[in-house]
């Protein structure tokens, strides 16, 4: 049996049995993998580190898609930094509001990878008309953006310092993505792991990014092939209120949506925002605000 070792923390690492391998190349950016695994089935892995599998792949890109999606009135445009698999851009074509879909991921080669060999994951979605696919750096498309977007989502990998991401988690990038947001847009970003012994990241972000919006609520989903619970957040200029309720957000799904989550419904979406107290407190006593002059460093 073939095994891979995730080891991208210092304190520990991961072992995946591999049946196969599906795909290997390195490209201008960074080594790129797809293998096929007993317990996890297909998975994609960047510098060797570990992105996203078939098996579970639904409990991460459909809390990092629908929540800005459902507390926002109307979403006609989407953004998405990063995503190369094309799993965020399928749930966010799940919404029939939805006119455009930007896709901006700086590898071409994952792209191609993934449209390749993980169908199961964009189930098509490359090919819907209303999605648009840039191959170039996210901070430079924020620079030169002139539309606006309901709502922006990052997809980018973790911030680890050699990989091509970590700069994007900067108060600066947060205030570029502010000014392509239209108003009473949302965005929403994956922030890291919320495990006790490395919260100290995502609380990190999190404090970056309310340095930026008015209004930043934290969320997190348990995801089994990342081997610990993961944190999202979402953000806006406006006060986000309360939670729509169980029904109204199931009745929504259903009028707005193909409805065919597997992960998401009203009662899960309160779920995801119930956050335990080590995360809220982690939260609450963290001062650091990543910038790029003092960006985080895994």
């Amino acid at each position: 049996m073939l095994w891979i070792t995730d080891d991208d923390r210092p304190e520990a690492s991961y072992r995946y049995a591999v049946s196969a391998v599906l795909h290997r190349s390195k490209s201008e950016h960074q080594d790129i993998t797809i293998v096929d695994t007993p317990a996890f089935g297909k998975a994609l892995l960047l510098d060797d580190n570990w992105q996203s599998c078939v098996a579970d792949e639904f409990l991460y890109h459909e809390p990092l898609a629908h929540p800005a999606l459902i507390l926002h009135e109307n979403p006609k445009r989407v953004a998405i930094l990063g995503g190369g698999e094309g799993a965020t851009l399928r749930e966010v074509l799940r919404w029939r509001c939805v006119e455009r879909v930007l896709m901006i991921d700086l590898d071409k080669e994952v792209v191609e990878a993934c449209k390749r060999h993980l169908p199961e994951m964009h189930q098509g979605a490359f090919d819907d008309p209303r999605a648009e696919v840039q191959i170039r750096d996210a901070t430079e498309w924020l620079e030169n953006c002139t539309e606006k977007f309901d709502v922006v989502i990052s997809d980018l990998s973790e911030p680890l310092e050699h990989g091509p991401a970590y700069r994007l988690f900067t108060q600066e990038y947060f205030e570029q993505v502010k000014r392509v947001l239209a108003a009473g847009g949302i965005f929403t970003l994956q922030a890291g792991a919320v495990a006790p012994h490395e919260i100290e990241v995502f609380a990190r972000v999190t404090n970056t990014v309310a340095a930026v919006f008015e209004c930043v609520k934290p969320y997190v989903s348990a995801i089994p092939s990342f081997t610990t619970p993961w944190g999202f957040l979402v953000a806006s200029q406006r006060e986000l209120g309360d939670l729509p309720s169980v029904d109204a957000i199931d009745d929504r799904l259903d009028a707005e949506t193909t409805n065919q989550l597997r992960m998401l419904d009203g009662e899960a979406f309160h779920g995801l925002f119930c956050t335990a107290a080590h995360v809220r407190n982690a939260i609450k006593n963290e001062r650091v605000v990543y910038t790029l002059s003092n960006p985080p460093r895994i």
